[in-house]
């Protein structure tokens, strides 16, 4: 098909180079392709109706599952698998899920659909293949990796089969998901229906108990390994200990604990020893004065003092007395004074006995002091090995206690994953079970026949689309206008659409316009002549080349028409047979010529002597039947003398040519007519021919009248030909004589 094919007719707007659509136009389309469109119609609605009737009735059973965003709150502990959000990723994730193939093979296990022929087409295979069963054993030995893949084919097939009848979809923007299936038999399609549901909530709940069971398992074996590794955390810790003496109670160091005790007994050492040393140093002070000690804090404070001090002052009492009763040198008077002064003496050895005790005690404290100093000053830097060596301690501590943290943390974690094992509820449940279908879901003859009718109006008219893209042919005035940018001169109709068939059949074209003249036959053969004599304006046209693309599209008989038509109208007419190879005029002859257009150009003969008169009183030039030659005639000096003397001679001058494309002798010619008219078969001869033949007569100052369409069927013009005149012949027919 070439890029000039046929379209919907369209009119040009006046004044402007834009096309819009007729729907007069689109009407009389249609029409022309009525019958095409019917047929194409019946084609598809009919089967689609026997594709209805020899549908095996399917049936449909919906089980309703919904995610449940619900949770039990049996303990307070947190699940191991953390339970699924209801947004919209998470559902049609899970419908997903129902339409999986690994929940499909499930179902194909727990219902046995391996033994099903329904989904497992091989058990009808198999039995067809008993016979056969023992040769193909002996001549084919499938190796084990064979007969796994096989096997594995066979399972994807039969679960391919099953997932063919489900549908799993999403109701709404709820949570609410439908698992339809359908199936043949409603119990099973029901059965069906209900077994995806129900695996899935087993699906559901066995990754949970799976994943428990794994969280359980890591655990167990997570603690056991931390439980050795704090062991022996803590074991370094309390080695390192006793290697460095860095061995506590109550919270602090031994060590720490001596310093301690130690700086309590050194500030007591070092105040006793100030108060020793004060208590020296004043009675020192005291005896330096001149004092003879009985003033001494110690003195006062001694009980063996004062118990002198008291027999003393009882004997110098009777000292006293005894001086006034006898006198200086009384034997008592001088006893009771030796006694006192031996008390005196006493006294003071006793207070220089009590100064040598302070001065020991001092000594002693100083001693206690200096003591207590070292033990602190060694029991120091005992504490700063400890500190240093408790970076280290601190190190393993934390490493400890890291590690005693971690393990204390999975033992909490190991122990509500045990205690919740087995609770587990899946994310989702069946809310509604399916049921046994009680009417079949497929097929619905009413939807059917209802898509049915849109379908076969629809391929109706894409049949008449496509047949008008693909027509080759013409049909209107428009069309030739349109797709040909020439002139339409007019058109030929058929003899059997202008008049009776029985007559038609029995008189040819030529003949028939001599008994009919005012017949629409004649008509058009006469607007023709008027279209092709006023087609250059102001200029005459005498020399008139008739001609086609093709062989066959009535170019002979309009031909010859026409000049009957231009010769009872009283013009003086020839027609000229310049087809060499046909020679069709003479057939419309009564005698075959003897001489003909190749005589008169060889000199055998004058024109008057091969000219033929006709009935209706029109010239004939034809061709002999000796007419083939092989040299170029028609281009010749010869011809050209012709010509100029037809014109002299003849009103009109009708050429009949050979068509373009097969034979070159029309454009040989061509430049020496007036003008060339290009005949179209209707609705037949392709519009790339048409343009092929006309451009093999550019650039050669050839003027192309126009096209006239032949061999038209009035009756079918009239009834879809909208926008040419024949479209209205019923209308005009009874101004015609037939």
């Amino acid at each position: 098909m070439d890029g000039s094919a046929y379209q919907t007719p369209i009119s040009p707007a006046p004044g402007v180079g834009e096309m819009t659509l007729d729907l007069n136009v689109l009407i009389a389309t249609f029409r022309r392709r009525l019958r095409l469109f019917a047929a194409v119609a019946l084609v598809v609605f009919v089967a689609v109706l026997l594709f209805t009737l020899q549908q095996t009735p399917r049936y449909t059973a919906t089980a309703q599952v919904m995610l449940d965003t619900r949770t039990e709150q049996v303990t307070d502990m947190s699940a191991v698998l953390s339970g699924l959000p209801a947004d919209t990723q998470v559902m049609d994730t899970e419908v997903e899920v129902l339409r999986s193939r690994s929940l499909a093979n499930r179902v194909v296990t727990q219902l046995k659909l391996d033994q099903d022929p329904y989904f497992n087409p091989y058990l009808e295979q198999s039995k067809g293949l008993k016979s056969w069963l023992p040769w193909i054993k002996k001549s084919v030995a499938p190796t084990p990796a064979v007969d796994s893949i096989e096997a594995q084919r066979r399972r994807e097939r039969i679960v391919d089969n099953l997932l063919d009848g489900l549908k799993v979809h999403r109701a709404g923007l709820t949570y609410l998901i439908a698992v339809d299936y359908t199936h043949p038999d409603p119990a099973q399609a029901a059965k069906l229906a209900n077994a995806f549901a129900d695996l899935y909530l087993t699906e559901q709940l066995e990754a949970k108990f799976d994943a428990t069971a794994k969280a359980n398992e890591w655990l167990d074996t997570r603690v056991v390994e931390l439980r050795d590794q704090l062991q022996q955390a803590e074991a370094a810790v309390q080695q390192y200990k006793i290697a460095n003496n860095l061995l506590s109670a109550e919270g602090a160091t031994l060590t720490e604990q001596e310093i301690s005790g130690l700086n309590q007994q050194l500030a007591s050492a070092k105040a006793a020893q100030a108060e020793t040393d004060a208590r020296l140093n004043i009675a020192r002070s005291q005896l330096a004065r001149g004092s003879n000690g009985e003033d001494v804090g110690e003195s006062l404070n001694s009980p063996v003092v004062q118990q002198l001090r008291k027999q003393r002052a009882e004997k110098s009492a009777q000292v006293a007395d005894l001086s006034g009763r006898y006198g200086d040198r009384h034997p008592d008077l001088l006893k009771a004074k030796r006694e006192l002064a031996d008390m005196d003496g006493q006294i003071q050895a006793e207070i220089r006995r009590i100064i040598s005790n302070l001065e020991a005690q001092a000594q002693v404290a100083r001693q206690r002091t200096g003591s207590m100093a070292g033990s602190v000053s060694v029991s120091k830097g005992t504490l700063a090995g400890n500190n240093r060596a408790g970076i280290r301690l601190a190190e393993l501590e934390r490493k400890a206690e890291s590690v005693r943290t971690l393990y204390e943390s999975l033992l909490a974690r190991f122990k509500q994953t045990t205690t919740s094992q087995g609770i587990e509820q899946p994310d989702a449940r069946v809310v509604s079970q399916a049921k046994i279908p009680t009417s079949p879901s497929y097929p619905k003859p009413s939807l059917n026949l209802m898509v049915g009718l849109v379908g076969a109006l629809g391929a109706g008219l894409a049949a008449v689309v496509m047949a008008e893209i693909l027509m080759a042919g013409l049909f209107t005035e428009d069309e030739v206008e349109h797709r040909l940018g020439l002139p339409y001169l007019g058109s030929v109709p058929l003899l059997s659409s202008a008049v009776d068939g029985k007559l038609a059949r029995n008189v040819s074209p030529a003949d028939y316009l001599l008994t009919k003249p005012l017949s629409g036959f004649a008509e058009s053969f006469r607007k023709l002549r008027a279209a092709v004599l006023f087609s250059k304006v102001g200029e005459p046209v005498k020399v008139i080349a008739i001609t086609s693309s093709l062989p066959g599209e009535g170019k002979t008989t309009t031909t010859f028409s026409l000049a009957r038509t231009l010769a009872t109208a009283g013009a003086n007419v020839v027609v000229v047979d310049c087809d060499l190879r046909q020679s069709a005029i003479s057939r419309f002859l009564a005698e075959p010529p003897t001489v003909g257009l190749l005589e008169v150009l060889n000199g055998v003969c004058t024109l008057d002597q091969a000219l033929i008169t006709d009935a209706s009183g029109a010239k004939v030039l034809p061709l002999a039947k000796s007419a083939n030659t092989p040299r170029d005639v028609l281009g010749s000096v010869a011809m050209r003398r012709l010509l100029a003397e037809l014109r002299q001679k003849f009103d009109l001058v009708l050429l009949d040519t050979a068509p373009l494309l097969a034979i070159a002798d029309t454009r040989i010619l061509a430049p020496s007519t007036d003008a060339v008219v290009m005949l179209a078969r209707w609705k037949k001869t392709p519009v790339k021919a048409i343009t092929s033949a006309l451009s093999l007569l550019q650039g050669q100052g050839v003027f192309v009248a126009g096209v006239a369409l032949t061999q038209v069927d009035l009756k079918a013009q009239g009834r879809y030909g909208y926008g040419d005149a024949n479209y209205y012949y019923k209308s005009y027919r009874k101004y015609y004589a037939d």
